[in-house]
């Protein structure tokens, strides 16, 4: 059991990853160029809120239809969530960065934010295509335990689910502090 709960969990991992980190690259430098420009970024934000208005599991059975394979499809449900979220709160973050006189620690803030907001998106997503469509993954255990009856695997799977996201938004958190704190010192030794 320990060992299928193991290969859940890798394969939940797998898919968040690999939906997620291109992602984040691409939503990145796509928000950065809208929000550099007050009137791009005014013409795109009314835009991508379209696609970012629809719940991501409604693009799932397109994606099945596309792909005929759950894998690929569910990753590219991961992708397409967490991209127009990404690009919407960097696109936000750099509006404050110029109102704030250029200020990096808010510039790192709001791009840090859009990146917990994007793993935030793109974990539900796994954990919500995993129930649906399985064959492996946390998800996939959550939706079977309830389906068996049996409530203690059912509280067991969400305190796991629970904690890797609370350790993936711990991590950027990390990861945010660490670079607003090496450019606060870099500025302070010129």
């Amino acid at each position: 059991m320990e060992q299928t709960i193991f290969l859940d969990f890798l394969a939940s991992l797998q898919k968040l990853f690999v939906g997620y980190i291109p992602a984040a690259i691409f939503g990145s430098f796509i928000g950065y160029f809208i929000g550099i420009n007050v009137t791009v970024y005014q013409i795109f934000r009314r835009i991508f809120q379209i696609p970012n208005s629809i719940p991501p599991l409604a693009l799932l059975p397109i994606a099945l239809i596309l792909f005929q394979d759950s894998e690929p499809a569910a990753v590219t449900v991961i992708f397409i969530a967490t991209l127009w979220t990404i690009i919407i709160n960097v696109a936000i973050g750099l509006q404050h960065f110029r109102r704030q006189n250029n200020n990096f620690r808010a510039a790192i803030f709001h791009v840090f934010h859009a990146l917990k907001v994007g793993i935030w998106v793109a974990w539900f997503t796994v954990i919500a295509i995993e129930m649906l469509i399985g064959p492996r993954g946390l998800g996939f255990l959550l939706w079977e335990a309830y389906k068996a009856g049996n409530t203690n695997n059912i509280i067991q799977f969400l305190l796991y689910i629970g904690i890797i996201g609370t350790l993936l938004d711990q991590f950027l958190d990390f990861m945010g502090s660490l670079l607003a704190q090496m450019i606060s010192e870099s500025k302070k030794s010129t």
